[in-house]
């Protein structure tokens, strides 16, 4: 009982406690809400307060924006306004212009129609003359035919052979002169340029000619050079390829062959035989295996010779043998090596006397020949043969040409071509340079001659200077002094295409007036 009494003690303190702590704790939160109530209130002033400042700053400013704004709209307007003046009063100055122009070509228009519409007056009138005329003029061709005797047609052919008389007479005149001014200057400047190459070029006037004979101590030699039956002779001929002539020529042996390297194999074999004594067939195979072993160094050694004397450097060393061949070639009993360095050194002079490439025309000179050496092997004129060796050896374009060219077998196109011509011609042209047989010289000269006396107004031909010359006396009243020059021009021209040559001819023609009278008794 008294427990429960306490209990009830207990229950009623913290009751009465719990009251207590209510209503204090009730009496903070209204406390704390004033102050949350009086904050607020605060706070809404300041923000009304700052509100109002922002709203009159932002006023203020919209303001002067406004007004900068409306300064650079008046200001752009002013400008545009002045441009837009500028642009009428130009507009209204073209517009002047304009009008100006318009009323000119009104009155131009006036005035062309006023031009056109004389013009057709003129045309008309002119048509009418023009009708009148014709009548004229056939009423004047019927006349003139009646007192001619000739018709229309025959009048016309009349005139253009006169005018053909007229043109051919004023070209020969014009032709003259020009040659006569270009022979002038030319002859001088090519006059120089020759005689100083050759001038510089000491080359030997005597030539060396190819043997073709052999020479015996005594006329027994021919029996042991036969041998028994002929067996020497035949084994000789079988391994040199030239025949050996045996006749009555006492203490010499002919050979004959058409391969110069091998004629000079069968010359130094036979001259071997001849001096050791002992001749037959095993010695001479063993000879002529020898002689042409030491006839290839030759070559090989005058091909080298050739280039390194001329400075001619790069060539390809078949070529270089080719080279020597013309050792053994011989042009008009003229050696054809020694031929060609000549032509090679006047090449180089005359290139060098004219500012070209000197060095390539010395090549140019030096290989020009080169066909010379195979000629008798294949077929052709020696020049292309030539020329196509010395392509397949790697020669360049220029010097194939140049080879081609020498003899005009092709068309000479570069200065270099007309430089080895005019080489080649001096070296073969130079005195003791070349021979040929008194028949074929003869003949020349006979044919030099046939051809000039076959031209119309020709009284006599002489051909001089060992046929590099000839003179032609014409007849005065059928040959002008125009006319002299268009004959000589088609008399070298005929001379060209019937005749093989060496050098060049020259052909004089003479017209001359001779006024005789006899004296009276």
């Amino acid at each position: 009982m008294e427990y429960t009494v306490m209990l009830s003690s207990i229950a009623v303190v913290l009751l009465g406690l719990g009251v207590v702590a209510f209503f204090i704790l009730k009496k903070k939160v209204v406390q704390d809400n004033l102050n949350i109530e009086e904050e607020q209130v605060r706070l809404i002033g300041e923000a009304k307060t700052k509100a109002a400042t922002l709203l009159k700053e932002a006023k203020l400013e919209a303001k002067s924006r406004l007004l900068e704004m409306k300064s650079n709209f008046d200001s752009e307007t002013e400008e545009t306004r002045s441009e837009f003046k500028k642009e009428e009063r130009r507009l209204s100055k073209k517009s002047e212009k304009f009008d100006k122009l318009e009323d000119q070509l009104a009155k131009r228009e006036q005035s062309v129609q006023k031009k056109e519409s004389e013009a057709q007056k003129r045309f008309d009138s002119a048509t009418k003359k023009e009708d009148h005329y014709k009548e004229l003029l056939e009423k004047t061709k019927k006349e003139l035919e009646k007192v001619s005797g000739l018709t229309l047609e025959e009048a016309k052919d009349l005139l253009l052979k006169v005018m053909e008389e007229e043109a051919r007479h004023e070209g020969a005149k014009l032709i003259k002169k020009i040659t006569s001014e270009a022979k002038e200057t030319a002859d001088k400047e090519a006059k120089k340029i020759i005689s100083t190459s050759i001038q510089r070029y000491a080359g030997e006037y005597v030539v060396e000619r190819t043997v073709s004979v052999v020479h015996l101590p005594g006329d027994e030699m021919k029996g042991r050079i036969i041998g028994r039956e002929g067996r020497n002779i035949r084994a000789l001929e079988a391994a040199t390829g030239i025949d050996l002539i045996i006749d009555d020529t006492p203490e010499a042996v002919i050979l004959s062959g058409f391969n110069p390297v091998r004629r000079e194999v069968a010359r130094l074999s036979l001259e071997k035989l001849i001096s050791d004594g002992r001749i037959h067939p095993a010695r001479i195979e063993d000879v002529v295996e020898r002689a042409t072993e030491e006839v290839d160094v030759a070559i090989k050694e005058a091909g080298e010779q050739a280039a390194f004397d001329l400075g001619v450097h790069g060539i390809d060393p078949e070529l270089i043998k080719v080279i020597g061949k013309l050792k053994f070639r011989t042009s008009y009993a003229q050696n054809v090596l020694q031929h060609s360095v000549e032509v090679a050194f006047l090449s180089g002079a005359i290139a060098a006397e004219l500012g070209l490439d000197f060095k390539l025309a010395k090549r140019m000179g030096l290989l020009h020949d080169i066909g010379k050496a195979v000629d008798h092997e294949v077929d052709g004129a020696h020049a292309i043969i030539g020329a196509k060796l010395a392509k397949r050896y790697g020669e360049i374009e220029s010097v194939v040409k140049a080879i081609a060219a020498h003899h005009e077998d092709q068309i000479p196109e570069s200065v270099y071509d007309y430089i080895v011509q005019a080489a080649d011609a001096l070296s073969g042209a130079r005195p003791g340079a070349r021979k040929e047989s008194l028949e074929n010289y003869i003949k020349r000269l006979e044919d030099l001659e046939n051809i000039a006396n076959s031209f119309n107004g020709v009284v006599n031909t002489y051909a001089i200077q060992a046929g590099r010359e000839i003179r032609v006396i014409v007849e005065s009243e059928k040959i002008t002094d125009e006319s002299a020059v268009l004959l000589s021009r088609d008399i070298a021209r005929q001379i060209e295409e019937n005749l093989t040559f060496p050098g060049q001819v020259k052909v004089v023609v003479i017209r001359e007036t001779r006024a005789v009278e006899y004296t009276k008794k």
